[in-house]
């Protein structure tokens, strides 16, 4: 055993230039199991081409093959020996080097000290976040309606939450801006906000995708006030009404096309960008990452140390020799693009059976311009009998009351029922809105 401790240390831990601060590769000192005994020795997956048909991915595929000794071998720098392993906070340094690659020609910080680190997708990354910066009595700026799991993991850490005004193109930021210039926490029984989370593209529930100018005055009502910004983006390059002017467009003209995150948008280092892989390839997964200032990205590090440690290495190699491997940035690009088209179809489909079988005399809705979701409205008193009889009729939707922080106790202006047309078939939407529309008639009574 090395007498000197911190040689011992130096042996163990390193600073990859590549993938931050990470144990080192060769793990027989830390008590590993031997790769000897990992009964997995290789995996096949067919894919899309690099240079798949935009019509049919699936008529031209080709066969990923993950082997144990592939790195030794020399025919990858990512194989089953090593993913199969204890991996390491950051996540591999492999699939962490093609992330950043992308974050750069997507988003492009535009200050120096940024970095990421993979996570095990956007909940977990939220989880963690609110435990670094949380503290009794923080209260958090939060879209009027939004994704529950925010303040679900909020409030049992001792959050409070400021509802804040939307209207169809997102936050409002004069409305913001007034609310946290005259905070008066006595009057409010809460502190003054330091941090905002916010789901910019397609926001879940209302589906509602702010302009790039509505992001540039939010982002100057957080400088204003000092917000920290949680940036929940899983939807991002599903922007329906973003086309690139090339016909065939380069990655770095698809990234400039989309609308500008706030991290595009950061000059100082206050945007924690939260992306996954869950929509773009597979939630099932479990992959996801986040951007941010290093101090801040080094703190994600140590939780997931004592926590999660790192995605699945199944799940990290096989994305890693898809994405780079097989696609690289331009194929990735081009996948994006094919999958947003597609959802565009089923949207369009969703938006026409809405025009056809909802009755207009007390409902409204919203052709979402970007997400997974649109959103119909109706008279708050009604929203259980809306519920229970669509359920009747077999068609689900999601009360709007579901994502209130309170769950609308403190009293609704309209109602909202968020649906989804990402997982249905495209032939099943008009007959599941039509159903819809049955159930409110019977609610309302209107023949």
């Amino acid at each position: 055993m090395p007498t000197n401790t911190s040689e011992s240390c130096k042996q163990v831990r390193g600073v990859d230039d590549h993938a931050g601060p990470q144990l080192a590769r060769d793990w027989r000192g830390p008590g590993a199991p031997s790769a000897d005994f990992f009964p997995f020795l290789a995996a096949e997956y067919t894919v899309p081409s690099a240079e798949f048909p935009d019509e049919a991915p699936a008529s031209c595929t080709t066969q990923l093959h993950i082997g144990m000794k592939d790195v030794s071998e020399g025919t990858s720098n990512y194989d089953l020996s090593s993913a199969l392993q204890y991996g390491v906070g950051t996540g591999s340094r492999q699939l962490l080097g093609f992330v950043k690659e992308h974050v750069k020609l997507f988003h492009d910080p535009p200050y120096l000290d940024w970095d990421c680190i993979l996570t095990t997708g956007n909940t977990s990354a939220m989880d963690t976040v609110m435990r670094i910066f949380g503290r009794k009595g923080v209260t958090m700026v939060i879209e009027n309606h939004t994704y529950p799991t925010c303040f679900e993991t909020g409030l049992p850490l001792g959050y409070a939450f400021f509802p804040a005004k939307m209207d169809d193109d997102g936050l409002v930021p004069d409305e913001l801006d007034r609310a946290l210039s005259s905070w008066d926490e006595e009057a409010r029984g809460m502190r003054r906000p330091s941090m905002l989370y916010t789901i910019p593209t397609g926001q879940n529930p209302s589906g509602a995708t702010p302009s790039a100018e509505r992001r540039r005055q939010v982002y100057a009502v957080a400088r204003k006030h000092d917000l920290y910004i949680l940036e929940d983006d899983p939807y991002y390059v599903f922007q329906f009404d973003s086309a690139p002017a090339a016909a065939s467009p380069t990655t770095e003209q698809y990234a400039q096309s989309l609308l500008p995150s706030y991290l595009r948008l950061d000059t100082d280092g206050r945007v924690f960008r939260m992306d996954s892989f869950a929509k773009t390839v597979s939630p099932g997964a479990r992959v996801g990452w986040v951007t941010a200032a290093r101090p801040v990205v080094e703190r994600v590090m140590r939780v997931h140390e004592v926590s999660t440690q790192h995605p699945s290495g199944l799940s990290q190699v096989a994305l890693y020799r898809l994405l780079h491997d097989e696609w690289g940035h331009a194929g990735w690009a081009r996948w994006m693009r094919h999958i947003c088209a597609g959802y565009r179809r089923r949207r369009d489909v969703m938006v026409g059976a809405c025009e056809a079988s909802l009755p207009r005399e007390v409902v409204g809705w919203k052709a979402p311009s970007a997400g997974f979701f649109a959103e119909t409205l109706s008279a708050h008193e009604v929203e259980q009998a809306i519920y229970d009889a669509a359920i009747r009729h077999q068609v689900l939707v999601v009360p709007g009351s579901w994502f209130l922080v309170d769950q609308g106790r403190s009293g609704m202006d309209t109602v909202c029922f968020r649906m989804t047309f990402a997982a249905p078939a495209t032939n099943a939407i008009p007959d599941a809105v039509k159903a819809l529309g049955h159930a409110i008639r019977e609610v309302f009574r209107l023949g």
